[in-house]
This record gives C-alpha cells, sequence and structure tokens, in this order.
C-alpha cells in the first residue's frame, strides 16, 4: 500500500499512552519445536552436502547453539558436533558438563577442559585434537563450522572467513585433511532465504514474545520515572526486570555519554535540557526511546529548537511507512529502497539496515539492505530500527519489535495461545485509532509500545500519530 508520506502529517497531540502488557509467564520451547529445529537444520546440511556441522558457543555467541541444544553454556564454552545422520555430540568445560542430560537433542556429552575457565583444572590430560576425533571428526570430511554470524565481505572469500577460536578452527583443519574442507556455514542457522532460524512458528513467536513486551513495559516504566534529577541508575532500575539475561547492554544516559569510555549507568542525574538514550533487550525483542529531557521545544537551546519537525517528525513518518508497507513476499530491497525514498540517507545520514531480524540475540541479521533480493516471510521477527543522524541534533528512537504472520499462522497463534491473540489484537487497534498507522495486515505488534515515540520526555502526554491525508 506504497503512498506518499509527509513529515507535516506526523503531529504531537496528547494521548494515553499504551498500556504494559507483558504476561510475566515465559513461554518455553516445546519438544515439537525443538524436533523441527533439528529437523530443518540436518534437511540444510544435505542440501549443502555436509558431512558434519561444528556450532560453536560462548555466553555472548550461543544463539545458533541454543537453537539446537536449548540452553548456552553460560560463563564457559562449548561446541556442538551435529553428524548428517543425527548422531550429536556436545563438547563441554568443567562447570557445564553436567549440563549434556538437558541437551533438548540427543547427544553425547564429552568433557573438554579447554572450554573452562583460565587455571582450571585440566583434566583428563588429553589433547583437544583427541576429543574432536571422539566426537567422529575425521580425514577427509566435509565440515561446516558455524561462530554466530556469516560475512558478506566483497572483497574476501566469506566462506573462508571464520569467528571461532583459532585452536578450533586449526585442530578441524588438521583432521581433517587435504581431502577434507571446512568453510563458514553460519547461513544455515541466520541467513539467504533458507536460514533455519528466520521463521519462527507459533511457540516460537509466543517465546519470544515474552521477551519483547517485558523490554517495553520495562520501557515505560523507565520513561514514566524520567524527570530532573532522577540518575541514570534509577532509570536503569527501572529498565532490568524478573532477573532475565539482557540480549544488549542496558542503556540509560544523560547528557554526554562514553565519558572516560564508560557504557553504563551511573548516579549522574538528569538536567533540564539533555538528551536521554534509553535501551533494554530481552531474549525475543528490544526496546529504545531516544528524545530530551524537556517538555517542548521552547525549553531546548535555539540552535535545537526544531528538534521535532527536523528529525522526530520525518523519524516518525519513516516508522509508520515501514510498518504500513512491510509484508509477506516483498524482497527486502524493496523496503529498503522505501526508506530511502521517506528519508533521504544523504540528508539523514542511516547507515545499517532499516529493519532487522531478532530472536535469542537482538540481532540475528537482516533481509533488508540495498539490492537485496530476500524474501520477507511469515514467521520473521523483526526490529524496526532505523537510525537518523541529523547535524546538530541529538538522536531519536521508537525501535520495538513485530512478527510477520500470514493466514495459517494467525490460525495456529490464535488456537494456541488465545491470551497473545488478544493481545496482539488490542495493540493493533491501539496503533490504528491512537497513533493512526494503518497497520499491514501481516503485522503483528509483540508489544504495546511499537511506534509510540514521546520526542519530550518530561511530556508524559504528548506523542506523536500519523494523520492520513
Amino acid at each position: 500500500m506504497i503512498t506518499k508520506y509527509d513529515y507535516k502529517n506526523a503531529g504531537l497531540r496528547e494521548m494515553e499512552a499504551p498500556n504494559p502488557d507483558c504476561s510475566g509467564i515465559p513461554v518455553l520451547i516445546d519438544d515439537e519445536t525443538m524436533q523441527l529445529r533439528a529437523k530443518k537444520v540436518l534437511e540444510q546440511m544435505k542440501l549443502a552436502e555436509l558431512d558434519v556441522l561444528l556450532v560453536y558457543a560462548d555466553v555472548e555467541h550461543g544463539s545458533n547453539f541454543e537453537y539446537l541444544v536449548g540452553f548456552i553454556p553460560r560463563f564457559e564454552e562449548a561446541l556442538l558436533v551435529l553428524h548428517s545422520d543425527g548422531n550429536a555430540f556436545l563438547l563441554l568445560g568443567n562447570e557445564n558438563y553436567n549440563k549434556a542430560q538437558y541437551s533438548r537433542i540427543p547427544v553425547k556429552g564429552i568433557h573438554c577442559p579447554h572450554f573452562s575457565l583460565p587455571n582450571q583444572p585440566m583434566e583428563p590430560h588429553k589433547s583437544f585434537d583427541s576429543f574432536l576425533i571422539e566426537a567422529g571428526i575425521k580425514k577427509g570430511m566435509k565440515a561446516g563450522l558455524v561462530g554466530w554470524k556469516h560475512f558478506t565481505s566483497r572483497v574476501e572469500e566469506n566462506r573462508n572467513i571464520f569467528d571461532v577460536p583459532y585452536f578450533i578452527v586449526n585442530s578441524i583443519k588438521k583432521l581433517l585433511g587435504e581431502d577434507g574442507c571446512i568453510t563458514n556455514r553460519a547461513d544455515i542457522f541466520i541467513s539467504g532465504n533458507d536460514g533455519a532460524r528466520r521463521v519462527n512458528n507459533a511457540n516460537e513467536i509466543a517465546h519470544y514474545e515474552f521477551g519483547a513486551s517485558l523490554a517495553s513495559d520495562c520501557m515505560l516504566r523507565a520513561m514514566d520515572k524520567l524527570d530532573v534529577g532522577v540518575t541514570e541508575m534509577e532509570l536503569g532500575s527501572m529498565l532490568n526486570a524478573f532477573g532475565q539475561r539482557n540480549s544488549v547492554v542496558t542503556i540509560a544516559a544523560a547528557g554526554k555519554r562514553f565519558e572516560k569510555g564508560n557504557l553504563y549507568p551511573t548516579d549522574k542525574k538528569v538536567m533540564l535540557g539533555d538528551a536521554i538514550s534509553l535501551t533494554v533487550g530481552y531474549k525475543g525483542g528490544l526496546s529504545s526511546r531516544a528524545g530530551y529531557a524537556v517538555m517542548s521545544n521552547s525549553d531546548l537551546p535555539e540552535q535545537k529548537k526544531h528538534y521535532a519537525e527536523e528529525v522526530a517528525a520525518p523519524y516518525f513518518t519513516a516508522i509508520t511507512a515501514w510498518l504500513e508497507n512491510i509484508q509477506i513476499g516483498m524482497r527486502g530491497k524493496d523496503m529498503y529502497n522505501l526508506i530511502e525514498s521517506v528519508i533521504p540517507k544523504e540528508k539523514y545520514n542511516w547507515s545499517l539496515c532499516p529493519g532487522h531480524l531478532t530472536a535469542d540475540e537482538e540481532w540475528m541479521s537482516s533481509p533488508i539492505y540495498d539490492g537485496s533480493e530476500e524474501l520477507i516471510k511469515s514467521g520473521m521477527i523483526f526490529q524496526t530500527d532505523i537510525i537518523p543522524r541529523v547535524p546538530g541534533y541529538d538522536g531519536v528512537s521508537a525501535e520495538s519489535t513485530i512478527a510477520l504472520a500470514d493466514d495459517e499462522l494467525k490460525e495456529e497463534i490464535r488456537d494456541k495461545y488465545p491470551e497473545l491473540w488478544n493481545r496482539i489484537i488490542k495493540r493493533k487497534e491501539y496503533m490504528k485509532n491512537i497513533l493512526g498507522i494503518n497497520l499491514s495486515e501481516d503485522v503483528l505488534p509483540l508489544c504495546s509500545t511499537v511506534a509510540y515515540l514521546r520526542p519530550f520526555l518530561l511530556n508524559k502526554k504528548l506523542s506523536f500519530c500519523y494523520k492520513h491525508i
């Protein structure tokens, strides 16, 4: 439904904020879904003619591993060795070896002290090669190695770039010998039209909606808490909840950022006119807001008084265009070109993908980039992540999480998760009736604050809406 979008149609008015609506009850991935995940990966291995797939993990880069195993190795490292016949081995360090029994796919656990913390016992006294041999790695195999990303360089051979520790790559190459080969196959999980993790079923969407809506509720709390004299740490305490692990560093920043390289909230107090940045992410989704600690434009210094019309309104218009036009079956380049037409890169200086996939990690990959022929599919979960940078002004953000669903997936969610479906319906009604956004029929908001933007963060009532002419 691409139409002409005009920044003048993005206006500020007083409105009630969306209601916080996280259920507070995590939805676990069920056994049927885990079996489906393993089947998808094995099918991709067959298409790639791989004998074995080795999936590396540490606490920061464990999502591809967790997709099959069901957990990450916390503070250690780990390696899943999955053979094309379905046999699997799990190499774990001293303090995670006892977790092999909890793997969501059948595995044989192998105690590998090389994956333990520094100076812990290296017993049994065996080489790393020997553990790989025990896991079935042998000469002549065609192996795929998976870290956490694939590479898209235009000047290098991307299959030969590995984001996995050298000692692992070196041992695998040595054991495979000249008759074997090893390539980066993270794409099996996260990239291209067939990446296994790029589309989700109803169970997975319900699982991820918990984190997306929790982040959203926390963001509402922080925005309502924000006031002159409130510290960054007080805001940070509003953003973190339920002991859930964050998918990104929590941001609660007022005024000048990164002083002495610091990334975290401090005891700095919010002052009138400060630029404000708030971000929190959990498994399933992130919420981010940026604006100024003012009641209106009049509280801003003279050179920034046009922030609302010069920065925030064009940004909100782009978010509206994104949400109204994204649809199943479109190509990534079509969305990229739409955003370029609404807020031209030459003026608004955005550089990253305008929208990306999310799941266990905040940024999995993106089908939306310049020239992308990748298809937007039912079951994808997106962050509405567009980052303009206008000289003379600080940032703006209303990043949230949505899913795409065809009729079949909608029916599955409605039947299996009726309470989730009711939340989705209420969110869509709010976006249409209050924010003025004619949401694409394929879009399911996974939290209540999708597109909700207060540019003047001391004014708790004033937010953007879009008026179609």
